[in-house]
């Protein structure tokens, strides 16, 4: 069974990492859902790879099993000072695997980017083991510095959300899923369709037909959510560097991905997955397969086609202390440039 009242956020000791737990702990409180925080590692490889600190030199599980508790520990602190408590989770295995296994059970997987090595690399490193696109369910991606190696700030209130909006199946569940949550924090939409760089939108029948599909998409989104503020925009040229500059000025940008065509086909090519690498803002993945399972569910397809995977098989519970407020604080630092300024405001 898909466990839709939780979260889950992959750790490894990265602070991209913790930065990711963040967002995943700040969103479970606000919409009144669980948290699981899952460390995952592999033997006898995980000394050399697997975390990006902490790690011992012996590939020996005893100490790995070690050091994925004080990994899990640190991004309990971070979960508690959001007023999450967090079940903390153990996984043996490769992460590229065993995270597509566990995005049979979940309703949203959030995981750090720009991380060096570790878990991000292992799950964003190359097209063929790309979570966001082999996912069976969505997954936010959350991008610890811009592209220069700076650290980003992020909000804690969700205000404006951009959407990448085409006539595929994927692209119009992205727009859904789009509309719900940013209805959830009573935000504006931003709808952006791109369309080739040499079409004449200036032809005022051109444009009037982009206009009439993007209305016909929208239309149930209206009708859903009468008060949800949407803004559409049609433009020409690149979807990658279209929805990269909308991360700029956006708390999140969404889009779909169907491994081919579309945004896709820009997203999750051989030119290392465009917006994922290059947003500086967090990016919610709607993943082909996510879409296809959803529809094999409502057609009562065959329990073998849809069934997740026993999480009991996968994961070990493991309940650890929060780490120390000295810790607390360090990782804070090192996970957001106003982390003073807010500690100083829950303080006063």
């Amino acid at each position: 069974m898909v466990n839709d009242k939780t979260i889950l956020v992959g750790v490894d000791g990265s602070h991209a990492s913790y930065k990711a737990t963040w967002w995943a702990a700040n969103y479970a409180k606000h919409v009144g859902l669980s948290l699981q925080i899952v460390c995952a590692y592999s033997l006898p490889s995980y000394a050399a790879v697997s975390f990006d600190a902490t790690y011992t030199a012996m590939g020996d599980d005893n100490a790995a099993h070690a050091d994925a508790q004080e990994i899990l520990s640190k991004a309990k602190a971070i979960a508690d000072e959001q007023g999450v408590d967090a079940q903390t989770l153990i996984v043996t295995g490769d992460p590229s695997s065993v995270f597509v296994e566990l995005s049979r059970n979940y309703n949203l997987i959030v995981i750090g980017n720009r991380g060096k090595g570790g878990l991000a690399e292992r799950l964003l490193g190359t097209t063929s083991s790309s979570l966001p696109a082999y996912a069976y369910c969505p997954i936010v991606v959350v991008p610890y510095t811009d592209d220069k190696g700076n650290l980003m700030h992020l909000n804690n209130v969700i205000t404006r959300v951009a959407v990448g909006s085409d006539d595929t199946k994927w692209g119009i569940r992205a727009l859904q899923l789009a509309a719900d949550f940013t209805n959830s924090w009573g935000a504006e939409l931003d709808v952006i369709t791109v369309v080739p760089s040499n079409t004449n939108l200036e032809d005022a029948d051109v444009r009037h037909q982009f206009e009439e599909a993007l209305d016909e998409r929208l239309a149930p989104i209206a009708a859903k959510y009468p008060d949800l503020k949407i803004r559409k925009t049609i433009v020409a040229g690149n979807a990658v560097e279209t929805l990269t500059r909308a991360s700029r000025d956006h708390d999140m940008v969404v889009v779909g991905s169907c491994g081919r065509g579309g945004f896709t086909g820009l997203l999750f090519n051989s030119t290392s997955q465009g917006l994922l690498q290059h947003s500086v803002s967090p990016v919610y993945v709607v993943p082909r397969k996510f879409v296809e399972t959803e529809a094999a569910r409502a057609e009562a397809m065959p329990a073998e086609t849809v069934q997740a995977a026993s999480i009991d098989e996968l994961v070990k519970e493991v309940p650890v202390d929060r780490a120390g407020e000295d810790v607390e604080r360090e990782i804070e630092s090192n996970i957001d440039p106003q982390a003073a300024a807010y500690r100083d405001r829950r303080n006063d």
